[in-house]
């Protein structure tokens, strides 16, 4: 708690029947402290203030902490009141009991740990809030080159909330409410505010989105911007089930396939890939979108932009000859977001991170069965995903 001269502990009691720990801490009679505002040394006590903090818990007990605070008188700065060094200023708490709060809280719900230590919600997240403001503070940003950008869902109704992640150490930099153009502007602002530059944003991830594509162009102008490839082949499998939905009125064959044409061969059961095969082998449209996906699918793993452009024009061709409406409609937004398909080669970026930072997220929001308000929600995502300095005692 770092107590040290002229501090010192004053009485302690135990309350068998509270379970609980009080102990009283004092200063000597006739010291001085310095200013807190200014730094003046030896500055006398004008007068006292009690306060009392919750400390960490002895066993299963709860722990008061009990003082007189000092306000000094500074021949400068008029009466004010000092800093005690076991507890920050305006606080309910010690230091070490926000350090285990936050501890905590980085790996169960909120309201989790609120009931383990007998306090209320709200008193948790204002400790939370307050860290995660200061550790953002401090954080540099000046390195930050390659960014994937994506949204995620804060609750029902169309909330949403825009990630933003430097892509090179997988950290969570930026959140904000929405999921529109000006989600851009507030990370350009953020960014700027912690030392970085937008022209130094060589790579953007992303995926389609006409609102983030605006910002990013607006905010981002000298980046690159690479279409995720996870989101180009959700277009291509949206696009084969809407030709199973079609001809399933006339096949009964393939009721209840949907699965068997978006999983991954490898990811079928052997009951599945039977099935499968047995449909495979069939003269059907969907078979023929499956297959017009598939060679997409097998687009990513060329070696470089050149053959990747020669390939796409090929398949390109292939998807819009096809006959098939759904299959034409994907190749044409293929066609729309060429360049920033191809850029995957130069890249190599993809929002594979992201997608996996927004299961996280959705598995925290299911656990703590939601949040009061988007800020909390906020809070949770850097304290959980935002690699927080904390700089507290252990």
């Amino acid at each position: 708690m770092n107590i040290e001269d002229p501090w010192y502990i004053k009485d302690i009691d135990f309350d068998p029947k509270l379970k609980q720990l009080d102990i009283w801490i004092d200063f000597k009679k006739g010291s001085k402290f310095p200013c807190p505002n200014c730094g003046k040394l030896n500055c006398s006590v004008h007068d006292t203030v009690e306060k009392v903090w919750r400390h960490l818990n002895f066993f299963e007990n709860k722990t008061y902490i009990h003082c007189r605070i000092p306000r000094t008188k500074c021949s400068d700065c008029g009466v004010r009141q000092i800093e005690v060094p076991w507890a920050r200023k305006q606080s309910g708490f010690t230091l070490l009991m926000d350090a285990m709060i936050l501890m905590l809280a980085q790996s169960m719900p909120i309201l989790k740990v609120a009931e383990m230590l007998d306090e209320h919600d709200t008193r948790i997240w204002r400790v939370i809030m307050y860290y995660v403001k200061k550790s953002r503070s401090k954080e540099d940003f000046s390195k930050v080159s390659v960014i994937g950008v994506d949204e995620t869902s804060f609750k029902k109704g169309h909330k949403y909330v825009t990630i933003v992640v430097n892509i090179k150490n997988s950290k969570v930099i930026h959140v904000c409410e929405g999921k529109d153009s000006s989600t851009l502007t507030s990370f350009s602002e953020d960014l700027i505010n912690h030392g970085g530059d937008p022209t130094m944003i060589q790579s953007v991830s992303c995926d389609m989105s006409p609102s983030f594509i605006s910002g990013i162009s607006n905010e981002f102008p000298d980046a690159e911007i690479t279409f995720d490839k996870f989101h180009v082949m959700k277009i291509l499998n949206e696009a084969v089930d809407e030709v199973r939905k079609l001809e399933q009125s006339t096949k009964k064959e393939l009721k209840d396939s949907k699965y068997l044409w978006l999983k991954n061969r490898g990811n079928l059961s052997e009951k599945q890939n039977e099935r499968f095969l047995q449909l495979k082998n069939q003269n059907l449209m969907t078979v023929r979108a499956y297959n017009i996906k598939l060679s997409l699918q097998e687009f990513w793993d060329l070696q470089n932009r050149e053959e990747a452009e020669q390939y796409l024009k090929k398949w390109h061709f292939w998807a819009t000859h096809s006959r098939l409406k759904p299959i034409i409609e994907a190749a044409k937004t293929v066609k729309k977001h060429w360049d920033g398909i191809l850029n995957y080669f130069d890249s190599r970026i993809t929002n594979g991170i992201l997608e996996g930072i927004n299961s996280l997220v959705q598995l925290q929001k299911r656990n703590a069965r939601g949040f009061k308000n988007v800020q909390y929600f906020i809070n949770m995502i850097y304290l959980k995903l935002g690699k927080p300095n904390f700089e507290l005692p252990t």
